[in-house]
């Protein structure tokens, strides 16, 4: 059975498996027994049994439980309600004044929470009430929203990321450093639009607040020291060396502990509340990257990846080409998975495509994020949209609509990256260099 033919039988299982709501772990372990009993002779339950093994006993997967704890810790302090009180003064001149707290709130969060829907949610509870009260326009709110709750993923430290690098086997440091500057790019273009939408519907923007004596506002900065320290903290300490990717989720756990403890919002009930979340979401991402292993092991056999390899090849085409076909495929398939089920799927397959088309994987990793935050504002599976509508009990249509300039700017966001890969690469190549 040639190549096109394995390659139509799994797809159609595996569609056919989580459309009728199955988990995506268990359908990736069906698509894999069906691989290696379908076209193989290899023995499915021994490979099941070493691959369980080889996911569980991965070193790199250390650090991914303690980001997930920090982020739950930090979700439950009142760390969103001292940002939007530290910035709000910052953003009166701006064209769309409060609006840009969305993206700098969303974006100084995604720096210690690690989750695209943790951010969304934790910064849209506090934000977007708080417009709505001042008459700013609702659909500019809850669009800066979902789009800027996607810097969850990309700004450092990343679950995507640390997901990426264990499945790539590549640096989860170089990737955390590669994912700075293309996150501030992105805020800078998030805020862009809102400050263009608001200078071209100047009637729709609330006039601005009376200017606060400098004394306030300096005691309103005082409210952002603890997450900048916690930034430095934990960015800092892999940057300089001083520690890896897993110890700086240590150094993480015990500063979000050590905020929490100061705001007097850590006791019993939310510390064990955020350690049963940590718990839960790892043991989720754990199980999918699990039978994401099991699958690629299985393909493996069929020599299904060097052939798909094989053949992309073949196609000739250059490094831009190959990356405008995989961006139109990872747009679909977003319609249809969660990141973290797109990246741990495809990466293993596309790597020998990608390292024949001599594009770096730090590189790789960085484009694949931005195209993964895509589909959380995409429909039907669009992560950060359910999230918002849990807080705006807004239809989900009209989240889509108010989203999809955001949706745009993320696609001319991987277009520069694209053209410019510096932007990506500069950082790694100065931590490489003695």
């Amino acid at each position: 059975m040639n190549e096109w033919m394995q390659s139509a039988v799994l797809i159609g299982t595996l569609l056919l498996l989580l459309a009728g709501g199955l988990w995506v772990a268990l359908a990736l372990i069906a698509c894999g027994v069906v691989s290696l009993v379908m076209f193989t002779e290899v023995p499915a339950d021994l490979v099941f049994a070493t691959k369980a093994w080889d996911s569980a006993a991965n070193w790199s997967l250390v650090a991914l439980p303690m980001f997930i704890w920090m982020g739950e810790i930090l979700f439950r302090t009142r760390l969103s309600q001292d940002m939007f009180s530290g910035l709000a003064p910052l953003m009166r001149r701006l064209p769309g004044r409060l609006v840009h707290v969305n993206v700098l709130g969303c974006g100084i969060f995604a720096a210690v929470s690690g989750s695209s829907a943790a951010t969304a949610a934790t910064i849209g509870k506090i934000s977007l009430p708080e417009l709505k009260a001042r008459g700013y326009d609702e659909g500019l709110s809850v669009g800066s929203l979902a789009g800027a709750g996607t810097l969850g993923l990309l700004i450092p430290p990343s679950i995507v990321m640390i997901v990426y690098g264990v499945a790539a086997q590549t640096s989860i440091v170089k990737l955390f450093v590669a994912g700075i500057l293309p996150g501030i790019l992105l805020m800078f273009m998030f805020s862009s639009y809102i400050a263009l939408w608001s200078w071209r519907h100047p009637d729709k923007v609330p006039p601005a607040d009376a200017p606060l004596p400098w004394r306030v506002i300096f005691s309103r900065l005082k409210l952002l020291l603890p997450v900048m320290l916690l930034i430095m903290a934990v960015i800092g300490s892999i940057y300089t060396g001083v520690a890896t990717a897993t110890e700086s989720a240590a150094v993480g756990v015990l500063g979000s502990l050590g905020i929490a403890l100061w705001s007097r919002s850590l006791d019993r009930a939310s510390f064990v509340a955020s350690l049963m979340g940590a718990v839960k979401t790892s043991c989720m991402i754990s199980f999918i990257i699990l039978g994401a292993g099991y699958l690629t092991a299985a393909m493996s056999f069929t020599g299904l990846p060097g052939n798909l390899a094989a053949w992309i090849s073949s196609m000739g085409l250059s490094q831009y080409e190959l990356i405008f076909v995989l961006t139109l495929f990872f747009i679909v398939l977003g319609a249809f998975l969660d990141g973290i089920s797109i990246v741990v799927l495809t990466t293993a397959v596309l790597m020998p495509a990608i390292q024949q088309a001599q594009i770096d994987p730090i590189w790789f990793g960085i484009y694949l994020i931005l195209v993964v935050e895509m589909a959380q504002i995409t429909p039907p599976v669009g992560f950060n949209l359910f999230v918002i509508q849990n807080i705006t009990r807004h239809n989900l249509w009209y989240l889509i609509k108010k989203s999809f300039p955001f949706f745009l700017i993320l696609v001319a966001a991987t277009g520069v990256v694209t053209v410019f890969p510096d932007i990506v690469m500069v950082l790694p190549d100065a931590m490489a260099r003695p």
